[in-house]
C-alpha cells in the first residue's frame, strides 16, 4: 500500500521527492521539554511582571515573550542551557538554567547599557515570530487587553491580516476574512484541535472568551501538514492558560452602554511538583436596548451566555498528560422588539429569532521525549465534542446536531541531533451531522482517516526548509493527497525571507455555515452532489528589523495568492428571491498584498502601521467578478503608550476600510433598492488602562466617530414579505458604544 501512494508521489510532485524517504519509517509530532517562569521588574515592589519581555536560548532562535503577568513558557532546546532576558531600558541578562529545572524566576535591572554580544528591542503586543519557518503573527496576552477583548471574534480589532464582520444584521453571527477570503477557510483551532467548524461556524467565534487566551498564533497560507488538510489560506491557534503558569486568581468584570455585563474568572492550583488544574469560568448577558437606525431591530441580540471549563496538567522533565472538560450553554433571541420568544405567533407578535445552543467537548493530550540524547519524541491527542442548536428564524426552522471525535499521533525524529528532522503520524476525524430545516432532514457521515509525514532541514538559524505531505482518505469525496513546502531564509541580520507553497480541502457544510440567511425572504437553493472544495495556495514574504538609533524598526511586505480548483460558490447576485449554491465553473483566486511597519518610536510607546489590498474574484453565474462584501483594500493604524512602571497605558486604534461591490438589487421595488458598491469608511477605538499592584480598571469606547451603515436591514417595515434580507452587511451596524471594566488577579508566589 505505501509503494502505491510512492508512486503517486512521483508522478505528481517530483519537487517533493526527499519526502518519499520518510514514507518508509514508521515514524509519527509532538514537543520536546519546556521551562517555564516568571520576569520582574527588579524595581517595582508590586513585583506585577513584565508584559512583552523577551526569553531566548543564547546563540538559537528559539525564545519566547512573557505574557500579560509577566509568565513565559519556552521549549527546551539541546544546543545550549544559557538563556537571554531582556527588556527595552534594561540590563539584558544571561543565566544557566539548571538541567532538572522546570520553573524559574529573575528580576531585571533598569540601565542604559547592554551586554556587548546580544542587543534586543522591546516585543510588541503583536509581532511576528521570527524563528517560525511558516510566517506566523503571535497576538500575546498584553495585546488582547488593549481593546475589548471579550471573545475571540473580538480579539483582531488591533491587527492588521484579520477582518471580522457581522454575517447579518440580526441573528448576530459573525465571520472572519483571512487573505480576502471568508473565515470558513482558515482552520481555526484551540491548542492544535480544530475547534470553529461545522454546527460551531456562525457563532463560534464567541464561545472563545478573551480572558481565558494565553496568545494566538496566526499562520498565513498553508501550514504544517501535521494538523490536518483543511488550511487553504491560513492557520489560527488560540492557546489557553496553563495553570502552572497562570494566576492563582483572575477575574474580569465588563460592561457597556449597550447592554452588555460579562464576567470573567479563572483559578488554578499546583497540587504538588507535578500536577496542578484550572477552573475558568464566563458568564455574559446582553440585553438589546439600541435601535440607532430606528427600524424597530435589535442591533444586537440579547444573549445569555454561561462557559465553563476544568483542565488537569501533569508534567515531568519527559513526559507531559493533559486533559480537561468544557460546557456550554447559550441562549440568543434577535429580531423586533415587539418579539416575544415565549408567544408562538410571530405573525402577529413580531418578527423573532430564538437559537439555543448545548455544546459539550473533553480533550487528553499525552507526549514525551525518549531515545539517546532524547532525540525522539511522541504525542496523542483526542478530543470528543457534542454541539446541539435549536433555532427558530421567522417562522422557518433550523435544528442540528453534531457529533465529534478527532484524534491524532505524532511521531518526531531528530537522528543524531542532526540538521535532518523527520515527523510523521495518523490522524482520524469522524463527523456525524443530523440538520433538519423546516419539514426537511438533512444527515450526513464524515470519516477520515489519514498519514502524513514531514521533513525539515535546518543549517544552523540561516535557513529553514519543511516539506511535508498527507494523505488522507475521505468516505465522501475519496482520496485527499496533500503536499505542502515552506522556506525560511535569513538573508542578513536584518532581513528575513519566507516562501511558501500547497494545496488546501474543505468539505462545505451549507445549511449550518450559511443559517444566517434564514433571517430574509430569500430561498436557499442548493445543487446536487456539491464537490469538496479544494484550492492551491502560494506566498512570500520579507520582513527586516533594522535598527534605527537606540530603537528597532521592524517591517514586512508580504503577497499571497489562492487559486480554487472546485469551490461552492454562494449566489446572490442571479436573484433577490434566493441564494443559489453550486459547483465552481470558471476562475475563482484571491490576491493580497501587505505591508506593515512597527517600532518603540520612544520608551514605552509602540507604533504600528499597516496596509493591504485585496483582489478577490471568482465566477457568478457565469461572469468572473469581484466577491461582494469585501473591502478592496484595508489600512490599520495603532498607537500604544505605557507610562513608567506601567501605571497607566493609553490605547488607541485606527480602521480605514475600502470600498467594495454589493449583490445587486435593482429588481426590488425602489424603497427597498441599495447601492450597488459602498464607499470607504474609518472606524476608531480607544482604551485607558489604570494598573495597581493586584488589579486595574479601564475604560474604553468602540467606534468613536459613531459610524454605522445606513439601513442595513431591507424591508424591515416587512419582513414576512418577500424584499426582507438582513444579509447584505459589510460594515458596522451598531453605533458608538462606552465601557469599562475591571481585572483583578492574585499571581504566583516567588
Amino acid at each position: 500500500m505505501i509503494f502505491y501512494y510512492i508512486n503517486i508521489f512521483r508522478m505528481n510532485f517530483k519537487i517533493f521527492n526527499l519526502i518519499i524517504i520518510i514514507l518508509i519509517l514508521p515514524v509519527v509530532a509532538a514537543g520536546q521539554g519546556k521551562l517555564e517562569g516568571k520576569i520582574i521588574d527588579a524595581a517595582d515592589k508590586d513585583e506585577l511582571g513584565m508584559p512583552g519581555a523577551n526569553v531566548v536560548w543564547a546563540g538559537t532562535t528559539t525564545g519566547a515573550t512573557t505574557n500579560i503577568a509577566g509568565y513565559f513558557s519556552i521549549r527546551r532546546v539541546r544546543e545550549t542551557d544559557r538563556l537571554v532576558i531582556s527588556f527595552v531600558g534594561y540590563r539584558t541578562d544571561t543565566i544557566t538554567v539548571k538541567p532538572g529545572e522546570e520553573y524559574i524566576t529573575h528580576k531585571l535591572v533598569q540601565g542604559k547599557e547592554m551586554e556587548e554580544v546580544v542587543i534586543f528591542g522591546r516585543s510588541q503586543g503583536t509581532h511576528i515570530d521570527r524563528a517560525e519557518t511558516i510566517l506566523t503573527v503571535n497576538i500575546t496576552g498584553a495585546e488582547l487587553c488593549k481593546a475589548a477583548c471579550c471573545n475571540l471574534s473580538e480579539s483582531f480589532e488591533t491587527n492588521a491580516s484579520v477582518d471580522v464582520n457581522y454575517s447579518d444584521a440580526a441573528t448576530g453571527a459573525k465571520q472572519i476574512q483571512l487573505l480576502g477570503l471568508a473565515g470558513t477557510y482558515t482552520q481555526i483551532l484551540t491548542e492544535n484541535i480544530p475547534a470553529v467548524y461545522g454546527l460551531n461556524t456562525a457563532y463560534g467565534l464567541n464561545y472563545i472568551p478573551g480572558p481565558w487566551m494565553e496568545s494566538i498564533q496566526i499562520s498565513k497560507g498553508t501550514s504544517s501538514v501535521r494538523n490536518g488538510y483543511e488550511s487553504m489560506a491560513g492557520q489560527i491557534n488560540v492557546e489557553y492558560k496553563k495553570p502552572r503558569n497562570s494566576e492563582k486568581f483572575y477575574m474580569n468584570g465588563f460592561l457597556s452602554d449597550a447592554g452588555r455585563q460579562e464576567v470573567n474568572l479563572n483559578t488554578s492550583l499546583l497540587i504538588n511538583d507535578h500536577w496542578s488544574t484550572m477552573i475558568s469560568g464566563h458568564g455574559e448577558r446582553q440585553s438589546a436596548t439600541s435601535d440607532h437606525n430606528h427600524d424597530g431591530f435589535r442591533d444586537e441580540p440579547d444573549i445569555v451566555q454561561y462557559n465553563l471549563f476544568n483542565r488537569w496538567d501533569y508534567m515531568t522533565q519527559k513526559f507531559t498528560f493533559r486533559t480537561g472538560f468544557r460546557y456550554l450553554g447559550e441562549e440568543r433571541i434577535g429580531g423586533q422588539f415587539a418579539y416575544q420568544p415565549d408567544n408562538p405567533d410571530t405573525w402577529s407578535d413580531g418578527f423573532g429569532i430564538l437559537i439555543n445552543t448545548r455544546r459539550m467537548e473533553g480533550f487528553a493530550k499525552v507526549g514525551g521525549v525518549f531515545g539517546k540524547n532524547e532525540s525522539m519524541s511522541l504525542g496523542w491527542i483526542q478530543n470528543a465534542a457534542y454541539h446541539n442548536q435549536e433555532s427558530s428564524i421567522g417562522t422557518r426552522l433550523y435544528d442540528g446536531t453534531q457529533k465529534t471525535y478527532y484524534t491524532n499521533l505524532l511521531f518526531q525524529w531528530n537522528p543524531g541531533l542532526s540538521k535532518h528532522t523527520i515527523d510523521a503520524g495518523v490522524s482520524y476525524k469522524y463527523d456525524l451531522y443530523d440538520e433538519k430545516l423546516d419539514a426537511l432532514s438533512f444527515g450526513r457521515e464524515e470519516s477520515v482517516p489519514g498519514i502524513f509525514a514531514q521533513y525539515t532541514y535546518t543549517d544552523s538559524a540561516l535557513v529553514t526548509i519543511i516539506a511535508g505531505v498527507r494523505t488522507d482518505f475521505h468516505n465522501l469525496y475519496g482520496t485527499l493527497f496533500t503536499p505542502r513546502v515552506h522556506l525560511r531564509y535569513v538573508i542578513s541580520p536584518v532581513f528575513t525571507l519566507r516562501a511558501s507553497a500547497g494545496k488546501g480541502y474543505r468539505t462545505g457544510n451549507v445549511l449550518a455555515e450559511n443559517a444566517f440567511l434564514l433571517a430574509s425572504s430569500r430561498e436557499m437553493t442548493i445543487a446536487d452532489n456539491l464537490d469538496i472544495e479544494e484550492a492551491w495556495n502560494a506566498g512570500m514574504s520579507l520582513t527586516a528589523s533594522v535598527p534605527a538609533g537606540s530603537r528597532i524598526l521592524r517591517l514586512s511586505a508580504e503577497a499571497y495568492r489562492t487559486s480554487f480548483i472546485s469551490q461552492i460558490i454562494a449566489d446572490m447576485d442571479a436573484s433577490t428571491d434566493e441564494v443559489r449554491f453550486y459547483n465552481l465553473d470558471g476562475k475563482s483566486y484571491s490576491n493580497v498584498f501587505q505591508l506593515e511597519a512597527s517600532s518603540t518610536i520612544i520608551e514605552g510607546f509602540d507604533l504600528l502601521a499597516a496596509w493591504r489590498w485585496n483582489d478577490v474574484k471568482m465566477t457568478i453565474d457565469g461572469v468572473l467578478r469581484e466577491k461582494p462584501l469585501t473591502s478592496r483594500y484595508k489600512g490599520l493604524l495603532t498607537a500604544s503608550w505605557l507610562t513608567h512602571l506601567r501605571k497607566w497605558q493609553f490605547d488607541y486604534t485606527l480602521q480605514l476600510n475600502g470600498p467594495g461591490r454589493v449583490p445587486s438589487t435593482a429588481s426590488n421595488p425602489e424603497q427597498y433598492r441599495r447601492s450597488d458598491s459602498f464607499d470607504p469608511y474609518v472606524v476608531m477605538n480607544a482604551q485607558i488602562t489604570r494598573n495597581f499592584k493586584k488589579w486595574n480598571v479601564y475604560i474604553g469606547s468602540e467606534n468613536l466617530t459613531n459610524y454605522k451603515q445606513h439601513d442595513p436591514i431591507i424591508a424591515a417595515d416587512d419582513p414576512f414579505g418577500e424584499f426582507f434580507d438582513s444579509s447584505l452587511i459589510w460594515g458596522p451596524v451598531h453605533g458608538r458604544k462606552i465601557y469599562a471594566g475591571f481585572r483583578i488577579f492574585f499571581n504566583r508566589d516567588i
